[in-house]
């Protein structure tokens, strides 16, 4: 089982508890998560044991779990516990952003709360604290990108053209480039620039770590009327961009599970086969992040169509085949002996 499901199944009962004055039964809470009743026990007790305000009663027959009265809201703040929790592991959840404007400034924002609170309620929030953690790996250091990050962030808000010096990463070399910035684009650990490049006169995605020079110029620009970040987005999988395609992808049955059990593209489809294995289909750019996500599933995930991503794979499938059969295995076994 997942830690993240299991800690998702946790908040989810601590929420109910909360809303829920006469509490819930160990049935109502298993059938409300859609699991065992044993997993809502286990869950149960593991929240108790972490300190969480909670505990068992019998009404009218039927032993209930219900949360302590005095913890509904236990401190003299404008905020709920749940409000409070959430931005505890919200703040967790941002570590990945550390050495930004917007992590300090929560940090700030958490420090002025916790500074309100009576010497009872820090104690039970620092035990809440250690009771979840929120995991955010890999991550990049953003702290040297910090001023070019707020320089961005200003030049979206005032709408100020700038002047930047981008790190090509495929071509491997540097070029300067003026940029209409429409939107600054935080996903899966990387910060992105998306704006109109004057250049190619092109809406384009520049990730910020790559941008080595950035200078705001006086020049004014309006972002056009019908230009929305989701819409332009819509279609790729990840940071690339691109034309969408029909994908489907045939997964066996041994991880069809992880698969249905996620939205990976608003444009999924899935459907069942008499085997257990599923036919995943979606309408996206055929981009290296796409490819990145089929090859990690290896050899339980097979490219049906289109042809072109097929072969593509099938290339770096024989591609590896190659690298483990050369010289390049018994140079990697001396490396790591």
């Amino acid at each position: 089982m997942a830690r993240g499901d299991q800690l998702a199944r946790q908040w989810k009962i601590f929420q109910t508890l909360v809303s829920c004055r006469y509490g819930k039964s160990v049935a109502d809470l298993a059938r409300d998560l859609d699991c065992h009743q044993r997993t809502a026990y286990r869950d149960l007790h593991a929240l108790e044991d972490a300190g969480f305000p909670i505990y068992t009663e019998n009404l009218n027959g039927q032993s209930r779990w219900l949360l302590m009265e005095s913890a509904r809201n236990p401190m003299p703040v404008p905020f709920s516990l749940p409000e409070l929790m959430a931005l505890y592991f919200g703040r967790d959840a941002l570590k990945v952003l550390k050495g930004t404007v917007f992590y300090d400034s929560l940090e700030d924002l958490f420090q002025k709360i916790k500074s309100t609170l009576p010497p009872g309620s820090k104690k039970y929030l620092k035990d809440v604290e250690f009771s979840l953690k929120v995991g955010s790996k890999p991550y990049k250091p953003y702290r040297k990108y910090k001023k070019i990050i707020e320089q961005i962030e200003k030049a979206v808000i005032n709408k100020r053209v700038i002047d930047i010096v981008y790190y090509t990463m495929s071509r491997k070399k540097e070029t300067r480039r003026k940029v209409e910035p429409y939107k600054l684009w935080f996903l899966d650990g990387t910060f992105y620039m998306i704006g109109h490049c004057k250049w190619i006169k092109e809406i384009r995605i520049f990730a910020v770590d790559r941008i080595k020079m950035l200078t705001l110029t006086d020049e004014i620009f309006e972002v056009p009327d019908d230009f929305d970040v989701d819409d332009f987005m819509g279609s790729s999988f990840g940071a690339f961009h691109g034309i969408p395609e029909k994908i489907k992808v045939l997964f066996s049955a041994d991880i069809a599970g992880y698969i249905k059990e996620k939205i990976w593209h608003e444009t999924q489809k899935i459907y069942d086969n008499p085997d257990g294995s599923i036919l995943f289909e979606a309408d996206m750019a055929c981009t290296k992040d796409i490819k990145a996500w089929i090859m990690r599933w290896g050899s339980k995930a097979i490219v049906l169509e289109p042809e072109g991503l097929r072969e593509e794979i099938q290339a770096e499938a024989i591609g590896m085949m190659a690298g483990y059969a050369s010289g390049m295995e018994p140079m990697a076994k001396t490396l790591t002996a």
